[in-house]
């Protein structure tokens, strides 16, 4: 499992025209979600993600979390994360997840960082064409990999 994370100042998420999410100080995630991927997955993200220390303190280091500035969180899932691009131009999506074992996770994923937030977080919806604008804060963006922890 993949996420792009991104400290935005404010984001929006639209589907078909209509504006679906809004969130103002805090991350959008961008969440793929690989074949073997598992429940043990989604802790590790969500725990990563909520924990994450990358706003201002009053010294101007980046050590604050979500929690401490009253940040929000917009999630989308984005299956293009999982591309090979090991042969060619066109980039393979053979290890993304299919739809019906990457929903659940994605569902879990919601309820985690809900959870872990203390507070309703925003999401897009699951295989649907979003587009989304944000303002990258910084920019701040980190990529966590399940698979790779450091």
């Amino acid at each position: 499992m993949i996420a792009v994370v991104q400290r935005v100042s404010e984001a929006q998420l639209h589907i078909n025209h209509q504006l679906h999410a809004h969130i103002e100080k805090g991350f959008v995630v961008l969440l793929g979600i690989h074949e073997a991927d598992t429940m043990e997955d989604v802790q590790y993200l969500s725990n990563k993600i909520i924990g994450l220390r990358i706003f201002s303190d009053a010294e101007g280091k980046m050590n604050l979390d979500l929690s401490q500035v009253d940040g929000n969180i917009l999630l989308v899932s984005q299956f293009t994360l999982i591309a090979s691009t090991k042969k060619g131009n066109r980039p393979s999506f053979i290890e993304a997840s299919r739809p019906e074992h990457a929903i659940p996770l994605y569902e879990e994923m919601t309820r985690q960082l809900t959870f872990k937030l203390t507070k309703p977080i925003q999401t897009g919806v699951f295989g649907a064409d979003m587009k989304v604008s944000l303002i990258n804060d910084g920019p701040v963006t980190i990529i966590i990999d399940s698979k790779n922890p450091s």
